[in-house]
């Protein structure tokens, strides 16, 4: 199968995934984007497939749940089965509560919880992350030698998280330009770095 007809095959896959899944917009759009973007991605296209599942089974877990579905806000990144949940529960017990329903999922390989505790931010924050993000990819693209399809952005209340495959003083470099960027309050870095084990979190 040609790299052109594996991005058309996921498409199909994505589309036929997503037309039972409700609320969660987020998702939709992350799924419709995949196809064009998967060309460049440094994951196997099986791993793309596996990442956008994790992420629609987590959303359709959180949804089923009267509790989480009312009372949080949150998002959910799947990068090579390395799951990021942010957003907001105004419990740690609803935090803990999303994290074990995302570890049970198939093909998940660690979760990062970072869920703040306290009520689900405004649309106007939300908003204000999806600029952080456009402005930080915006960064890395302009970052000479940097193959910025390596790496995973997610703003959250301003904190910008990195998820990818880099080398750890490339990653530490581009952690630092992020984190001069405005409005940036912190940058997490999540990255997986050659031959070692999960890296715990680290900010910067």
């Amino acid at each position: 199968m040609t790299r052109t007809s594996t991005v058309l095959f996921l498409n199909l896959i994505l589309a036929s995934a997503l037309t039972g899944l409700s609320g969660c917009a987020g998702v939709v759009i992350g799924g419709a984007a995949t196809g064009a973007a998967v060309a460049n991605d440094p994951r196997t296209t099986g791993t793309v497939i596996d990442d956008q599942g994790i992420e629609i089974k987590a959303h359709n877990m959180f949804n089923a749940d009267d509790v989480l579905d009312k009372l949080t806000h949150i998002e959910v990144t799947s990068y090579n089965g390395m799951v990021l949940l942010t957003g907001q529960a105004p419990k740690e017990d609803l935090k803990a509560r999303a994290a074990d329903l995302v570890s049970r999922i198939a093909k998940v390989r660690h979760v990062y919880n970072e869920i703040d505790i306290g009520q689900p931010t405004s649309g106007m924050v939300r908003t204000n992350d999806g600029l952080i993000t456009t402005k930080v990819k915006a960064k890395l693209l302009s970052i000479k030698n940097l193959e910025s399809s390596r790496i995973k952005v997610v703003t959250e209340n301003s904190v910008v998280y990195l998820l990818g495959f880099l080398d750890k003083p490339t990653a530490d470099a581009v952690a630092d330009v992020v984190a001069g960027l405005s409005p940036v309050r912190k940058v997490v870095k999540l990255f997986e770095y050659p031959n070692q084990a999960t890296p715990a979190p680290t900010s910067n």
